[in-house]
């Protein structure tokens, strides 16, 4: 697995999947390796996906630092990547709440970034938020599913500021838009992949300013995709839009009967619109 340094000498690890132009693709958690992307439902085929393992996470090093974890501080290591890449401008995609880093960059560093691609993302960064009374209107498009019942009375608790352990391994279905035996298969392989100590550290006070990143998104003017699913209740399609409207030049396409991970609920859909969007 290739790797470079970060600017505190922390070896930071990658993988890179298919050949063209490369694109490089931020993993969600926050702090997870980059497996669960998987090669992004064949989006491979079309260009070359430069995996990223976050510091302490996957193959990569933990940090001397605890506190280089922040959101924030992971700009510096996304741009190690790039001058280690050679790359004067790059394509960059970005899952979940790795959409929060890549909008910290693209704020930090607008003229290296020609696309930028927001899948089902995380809204921290920017300030947007999503009530439970919404989650729990769009969980109830589900409602004729045979494991409506239980993983709705989880969600309808967490909402009422009751989670527990149990309570959100129950709503598991919810984040794919078919619960069959390839998302049990996806979900499983994710167990022990996400390092929970480091993600406290990546939220920590002063990791967001989303005024003032909202207002470096105002002027960012490189085409924006936010790809949002028809089910996902992390970022449901109306706050998706929203995001989208954030940037002078963002498309919002929402993928029918897709969940949070919309490259394993319909591969070909999502990566011919990814490509698409990318070519």
């Amino acid at each position: 697995m290739p790797a470079y340094s970060a600017y505190d000498g922390t070896a930071l690890a990658y993988d890179a999947h298919g050949s063209g132009d490369p694109v490089i693709c931020l993993p969600g958690g926050p702090i997870q390796d980059a497996a669960y992307l998987g090669d992004l439902g064949g989006l491979a085929a079309y260009r070359r996906l430069i995996l990223v393992d976050p510091r302490g996470a996957g193959r990569s090093a933990a940090p001397a630092d605890p506190a280089s974890y922040r959101c924030d501080r992971l700009v510096d290591d996304v741009e190690a990547l790039r001058e280690h890449l050679g790359l004067d401008r790059f394509d960059l995609l970005a899952h979940c709440a790795g959409a929060n880093l890549a909008v910290l960059y693209a704020a930090r560093h607008p003229h290296r970034v020609s696309r930028l691609a927001l899948i089902t993302p995380s809204v921290r960064a920017v300030g947007l938020a999503v009530t439970g009374q919404a989650r729990l209107g769009l969980a109830r498009l589900r409602k004729d599913e045979p494991w409506f019942p239980e993983a709705y009375a989880a969600l309808e608790a967490i909402v009422a500021g009751e989670p527990t352990g149990e309570r959100w391994r129950a709503i598991t279905p919810f984040l794919y838009g078919r619960w069959d035996a390839a998302a049990r298969a996806h979900d499983a392989a994710q167990d022990g992949h996400r390092n929970d100590a480091a993600a406290a550290a990546w939220g920590a006070e002063g990791a967001f300013d989303p005024d003032a990143t909202r207002a470096a998104l105002a002027a960012f003017t490189a085409p924006v995709l936010l790809l949002a699913g028809e089910y996902d209740l992390n970022t449901p399609p109306d706050v998706a839009a929203a995001f989208a409207a954030l940037f002078p030049a963002a498309e919002c396409v929402v993928q029918p009967g897709a969940g949070h991970f919309p490259w394993v609920d319909d591969a070909g859909r999502f990566a011919a619109a990814t490509a698409r969007f990318l070519a």
